[in-house]
């Protein structure tokens, strides 16, 4: 097995405040086999020395969509799945390039994008998949045109392919396990409207109590869980009183729904940056003006929403949620979480909390004896510059995923 050894490194450790100075690390194989405040000694190992910058666990972002690679949605509509998985590869590169070695896609993604990274046949982040987004007729997941009353060829039309419409108790059971059998990760619903679907009213309530709780049984009995797409307070409440471990935005949360999230223990994924990059770009890539109409709405509310979930003490992970050409604001979100969030904060949302939310803790987000090798070495302390994670990865000279370096600007010796 081979062997690297990270020496003079800073470490950073995302539940503490500080680095810890003259650290060395031993990568075995795919895994860390050791960490110490001292010097060590491994015969055999290639030496990466440091020099003093900071080494620290690989990023993860708990909400992107690889295989949404357009802001205008309704172009997917002549995507065929082959293009669709060619334009994915390098938006999955330019995020490991960023320092994210593993990220949670919330609708889209199948299992075969997954096998082809894990694989090694295409670079990116390690891929955590829910497969086809689930919604009901008419809801956030219907991506069709109002004249057009039938149904796409998921192979030759990607919104056909990313999404599923499923009505009633039965369809949704259905659904939820053919995403089980297509090997998910965990299955995502939609409970209320959305932005980029143009007929839903932001705060409308889809699917009723009894799919949701049809949709968890199911995932649960699989092993596995479920989030959901939400803005409203009401539709959070009721789609976490009903089971569901993950909230994806909740950007119109209220006090009592945040007390509700941390006494259930659930998670929230807020995306502020997504509703900041349509606001600057999205109309010149054609999303329409209903869509941005709505973004408004969620945009004003994003950063409050941050802060109530903080104080009543919900665990919130790191997600971006950005569509095709905006793909490269995705770092930008730390610098927005940095109007409410401290960066130790925010970096251990995208480290610990991403993990735990992944049902990895121990194994990712963490530099620890046994955890994944997913490393980055950074220019600098992001804990007094959440800049340096900006500019596409400038500021990384290492990137390593699983004990195999991605990108290594500092050679060995």
């Amino acid at each position: 097995m081979s062997l690297t050894l990270f020496k003079n490194a800073k470490l950073l450790d995302p539940t503490k405040s500080d680095l810890q100075d003259g650290v060395a690390v031993l990568v075995e194989g795919g895994r860390i086999r050791e960490v110490s405040p001292r010097p060590i000694r491994a015969a055999g190992a290639a030496a990466v020395d440091l020099a003093g910058r900071t080494l620290m666990p690989g990023l993860i972002d708990c909400h992107v969509h690889v295989f949404l690679p357009e802001v205008n949605i309704r172009a997917l509509e002549a995507v065929p799945l082959t293009l669709l998985t060619a334009r994915a590869a390098p938006l999955m590169r330019a995020m490991l390039d960023r320092g994210f070695t593993t990220v949670r896609d919330t609708g889209g993604a199948d299992w075969g994008i997954r096998e082809a990274v894990e694989r090694g046949y295409l670079p990116g982040p390690r891929l955590f998949i829910a497969g086809r987004a689930i919604g009901q007729t008419s809801g956030h997941s219907d991506p069709r045109r109002r004249t057009d009353l039938g149904g796409g060829c998921p192979t030759e039309n990607a919104m056909a392919f990313t999404m599923a419409i499923a009505d009633g108790v039965t369809e949704v059971r259905r659904a939820v396990r053919e995403q089980l059998r297509q090997g998910a990760d965990h299955i995502k619903i939609m409970v209320s409207g959305g932005v980029a679907s143009p007929y839903d009213p932001l705060d409308s309530l889809q699917y009723s109590t009894d799919e949701i709780r049809a949709a968890v049984e199911e995932a649960t009995a699989f092993k596995r869980y479920v989030c959901a797409h939400s803005y409203p307070a009401n539709a959070i409440a009721r789609a976490v009183e009903c089971g569901v471990r993950v909230i994806e935005h909740g950007n119109l949360i209220d006090a009592p729904t945040a007390k509700l999230m941390a006494k259930k223990g659930a998670f929230l994924v807020p995306t502020l940056v997504a509703y900041d990059a349509i606001r600057r770009h999205a109309a010149e890539f054609g999303m329409g003006p209903e869509s941005l109409e709505k973004n408004k709405v969620v945009l004003e509310a994003g950063l409050r929403s941050r802060e109530l979930a903080k104080r009543a003490g919900v665990r919130m992970a790191f997600g971006s949620d950005l569509l095709g050409q905006l793909q490269p604001d995705q770092s930008k979100e730390f610098e927005l979480r940095g109007e409410a969030l401290s960066p130790q904060e925010i970096i251990h949302s995208a480290t610990i909390v991403g993990a735990e939310l992944l049902g990895r803790p121990g194994e990712l987000g963490v530099i620890a004896p046994g955890a994944l090798a997913d490393l980055l070495v950074v220019d600098g302390n992001p804990l007094k510059d959440l800049g340096l994670f900006q500019d596409q990865g400038a500021h990384i000279p290492v990137v390593m995923q699983a004990g195999r370096f991605h990108r290594n600007r500092l050679g060995a010796g």
